[in-house]
């Protein structure tokens, strides 16, 4: 899969001192849909800011599509659609009308048939008329993709786009992102709804304190950071795990009801015959068992928990 986007070394720090980026290396596969997830103040805004011109970077380089994004600006910035966090918009214009002065801002020819396609995809069709500032908070969220989509970009950079969104809405987001992907677009979303990242990216960015922590395939990822869990559902509570078996490192929950037993997924599985056993032999017996994969959030957390 050929590399759209290529970032090199990117750093930028603030006027006031502050380092947002770090020495940032990251390549995106055209195609693909990447979630950039970290905590507030990591520097996911500033690297799509950067990506997209708004904000300078103090060092390093962007390339899309093999330009630079300062010294061809016009071509690059036309290749991208951004959807931001806030809410801005034209209050008192149409919805159609923003949408088609915003396509001419990029130098797009008028195309009814385009415009109408974006705003069917987004349920936005019957507001077509309807002045922006008589639409909901999820309306107006959608406007603000239908915009960014506006001129045909081929990289589509979605900032928290489902802030605020109600869960119906959200699912609708996911099934227009995962179109978009279909027809060549690169979709690159920053999220604090991680299940978001588990539900439609390919691959999934963690960044903190300005760089990049790990990037990977997220069913790679998952299989190499995740763990598993083995929760036995006891038929009397204990007080305390006993000594014979204290190399598993289990834990007791509510009371003593659960014995909960956390390892990783490349164990092998006779390390779970040998517990077994080792229960009978201490006399512990158990009327349930269940298995947990761990999350993209427990990964995440662990892994911000290892930088700090």
């Amino acid at each position: 899969m050929s590399i759209i986007v290529s970032i090199s070394k990117l750093s930028k720090t603030y006027a006031s001192g502050f380092l947002a980026l770090r020495n940032i290396d990251l390549d995106i596969r055209q195609g693909e849909i990447l979630a950039l997830l970290g905590p507030n103040g990591a520097g996911k805004t500033t690297l799509i800011s950067i990506i997209c011109g708004i904000v300078t970077p103090t060092s390093g380089s962007v390339r899309v599509a093999d330009r630079d994004i300062i010294t061809d600006y016009k071509r690059t910035r036309a290749m991208i659609g951004l959807v931001p966090q806030e809410l801005t918009t034209e209050t008192f214009e149409t919805v159609m009308g923003s949408i088609t002065f915003t396509r001419g801002l990029f130098g797009k020819s008028p195309d009814a048939s385009y415009i109408e396609d974006v705003l069917r995809s987004l349920s936005l069709w019957e507001k077509r008329n309807s002045k922006i500032i008589t639409l909901s908070g999820g309306m107006k969220r959608r406007l603000l993709i239908a915009k960014a989509l506006s001129h045909e970009p081929r990289i589509l950079f979605l900032d928290e786009p489902t802030a605020g969104v109600d869960v119906e809405l959200r699912k609708d987001m996911w099934n227009l992102i995962r179109g978009l992907r279909d027809t060549g677009v690169t979709i690159i979303l920053t999220t604090h709804y991680i299940e978001e990242a588990e539900e439609i990216a390919d691959r999934v960015a963690f960044i903190s304190q300005g760089e990049i922590i790990v990037v990977d395939d997220k069913v790679d990822l998952m299989r190499k950071l995740g763990r598993k869990r083995l929760v036995l559902e006891l038929f009397e509570p204990l007080r305390f795990i006993p000594d014979s078996l204290s190399s598993y490192k289990m834990e007791l929950k509510d009371g003593g009801r659960y014995m909960v037993y956390t390892y990783d997924v490349h164990s092998e599985r006779k390390g779970i015959t040998a517990l077994m056993t080792d229960l009978g032999q201490a006399g512990i017996r158990y009327k349930d068992m269940t298995t947990e994969q761990s999350s993209l959030e427990d990964i995440f957390v662990d892994l911000v928990r290892r930088k700090s």
